[in-house]
């Protein structure tokens, strides 16, 4: 707390100087008084309640006075407080709905692992910009870029192998998450692109689109998803679902020259620790810069004072009126 007008405090000395001339008054031999043969019937009585409550309008006077002049040098406490102004980030989730996403070498299988950490990243990132592309023989948008992160968590949900033609446009994939966001003025434009194979479909090609990328100054992270060697995946036989081991083929050479031609990154996800440590990491580096400004903000506290003194100055009357007149 400190005071606007600290040099009013100096008007403290006009009830100081009250209370020591009610101190003289009270010492000095004022009172009438009456001469008797002794004064022992008056001590033994001692002092009565009058001799006391007597002074309490003048404490109530006084302190109203001391509670008026803290009012009118007016007391204010302050805070700092911060204004964060973010740069919005804009970041599309470029997602392989292939059917060899249903390998189980992560749980329970690539695509269920991949929706479950992006949701956890989506929800991480409360003030960008995000949208959702899917590709497998074809691409599409699942989701345009939002804000709506209650929206763009359910439609990751619904992400699943059998929405379009299988195969890996990784090459349609990325131009059409460019597209996405080609007309944004988001200071920062990003591509999370994962995918479990190697491109074999699409019209684009994957170093095209990356050179789109580049052009629009968008840039690419690349996250192979699948264990080294081979996977347990699910296929249909005679007899039903198997689960047979297959050969893990991924475009590591692809995907790396994609990030780095962009200015991003390639990540190899084995397994779902390292997938969400992955995304962890992407989140660190993508994070919106900000600027602070602190400022004070400040609070009146001359009512709470001036009230007080009226609180006094009533309780001064009501003792006056109806205690001390009672007395005499």
């Amino acid at each position: 707390m400190f005071f606007e007008y600290p040099k009013l405090l100096w008007l403290l000395v006009v009830p100081a100087l009250l209370v020591l001339h009610y101190i003289y008054l009270e010492l000095a031999d004022r009172h009438p008084h009456l001469r008797v043969s002794t004064s022992v019937p008056w001590m033994a009585g001692g002092r009565s309640i009058m001799s006391v409550i007597r002074h309490i309008p003048f404490v109530l006077r006084t302190f109203a006075m001391v509670l008026i002049v803290i009012a009118i040098a007016r007391p204010r406490s302050s805070e700092e407080m911060e204004r964060i102004d973010t740069e919005g980030i804009d970041i599309i989730l470029a997602m392989d709905v292939s059917t060899s996403m249903l390998a189980r070498d992560l749980t329970p299988d690539r695509i269920n692992a991949s929706k479950d950490i992006a949701i956890e990243f989506i929800s991480q990132r409360p003030t960008d910009r995000m949208g959702i592309v899917v590709f497998a023989g074809e691409s599409f948008t699942q989701c345009p870029l939002t804000t709506d992160r209650a929206t763009l968590i359910n439609l990751m949900k619904e992400v699943q192998t059998d929405l379009i033609e299988d195969g890996t446009a990784i090459g349609n994939g990325l131009a059409t998450a460019v597209a996405r966001m080609k007309d944004s003025d988001a200071k920062s434009r990003v591509v999370i692109l994962l995918t479990d194979g190697v491109n074999n479909r699409g019209e684009i090609s994957p170093q095209m689109a990356a050179e789109i990328a580049k052009t629009y100054g968008v840039r690419v992270y690349t996250i192979g998803v699948g264990k080294e060697g081979m996977a347990p995946y699910p296929v249909m036989t005679p007899w039903g679902v198997e689960i047979q081991n297959v050969k893990v083929e991924i475009d590591e050479a692809l995907l790396s020259e994609i990030a780095e031609s962009t200015g991003g990154r390639y990540f190899r996800a084995t397994d779902n620790t390292k997938l969400a440590e992955i995304y962890s990491e992407i989140n660190k580096m993508e994070k919106a810069r900000t600027t602070v400004d602190s400022f004070p903000v400040y609070k009146e506290l001359f009512g709470r004072y001036a009230l007080a003194a009226l609180l006094a100055i009533l309780l001064e009357l009501v003792f006056n009126w109806f205690i001390i007149r009672r007395f005499v």
